[in-house]
């Protein structure tokens, strides 16, 4: 009898999937002592359970924005300060602005105009410290911190909210698609987001490639709540028609270098 279990083991490759982690059925196989088809079966059961998308020879995450965020701030960053530099030009003068919890707003939070009198609202701590750095008003949304998220996202962050008005906010997403709308891991986190969509006036969604048509476990919000969305260059045809009809205006950001 295998010392690894089906369930024990599948939980085992859930809990990596959650992490970002590629999973290569060989070397699984070889790791846990059984054979390829084992393997397969397990990965099958994952993806039937929506929690990872099955490619030739394992699987993938649903999303790499599943990774934690010490570990996202590292990846693409020339993409995200191009997309940033694209949304930056939305801002307009005098308005509240709130840079939610994310790797790709924080790369915002570094081309934010200090000529325009904004103030900044966020519940990220990393934000917050670039925003406060650069002389520009803010509000820190405080709670309990998330770790893995990077910023406050529990029913005090939540029962903050409720006092502002946010003329523009920046979400952070993990995954988007045409079909299922704007998606993330957390169940905490989907939640503070559908509090923010209720008092922010217009919304924006910045998007690597990466995220786009994947989803998530948490349902935020459908496209059609969201005003725009900026993406990177490169995003084949199809794909931003059928984004676009589901009701968001696209941005696309030029190439990074």
């Amino acid at each position: 009898m295998s010392k690894n279990p089906p369930r024990g083991r599948r939980d085992t490759l859930g809990r990596r999937l959650d992490e970002g982690q590629a999973l290569v059925a060989t070397e699984l196989a070889l790791e846990f002592g059984v054979s390829e088809d084992a393997i397969r079966r397990d990965l099958r059961a994952l993806a039937t359970e929506g929690r990872c998308r099955r490619v030739y020879g394992g699987a993938l995450p649903i999303s790499p924005a599943s990774t934690p965020m010490k570990k996202r701030i590292e990846e693409d960053r020339e993409g995200k300060r191009a997309l940033a530099s694209a949304a930056a030009t939305l801002i307009k003068r005098g308005e509240l602005v709130f840079l939610d919890c994310g790797s790709t707003n924080l790369a915002l939070a570094g081309h934010l105009p200090r000529d325009r009198s904004i103030t900044v609202a966020t519940n990220s701590v990393a934000i917050a410290s670039v925003v406060l750095d650069r002389g520009i008003p803010l509000i820190l949304i405080g709670g309990i911190v998330d770790a893995n998220i990077g910023g406050a996202v529990d029913p005090t962050a939540i029962q903050a909210l409720q006092n502002l008005n946010i003329d523009r906010c920046f979400l952070g997403v993990c995954a988007v698609s045409a079909r299922e709308g704007v998606g993330v891991f957390g169940a905490d986190d989907a939640a503070f987001k559908r509090a923010l969509l209720e008092v922010s006036r217009e919304t924006v969604a910045l998007l690597t490639n990466d995220k786009i048509e994947t989803r998530a476990r948490h349902r935020v919000a459908p496209l059609s709540r969201i005003a725009s969305l900026v993406v990177e260059h490169g995003v084949d045809g199809y794909t931003l028609e059928t984004i676009k009809k589901a009701g968001p205006v696209v941005i696309i950001a030029p190439q990074s270098a």
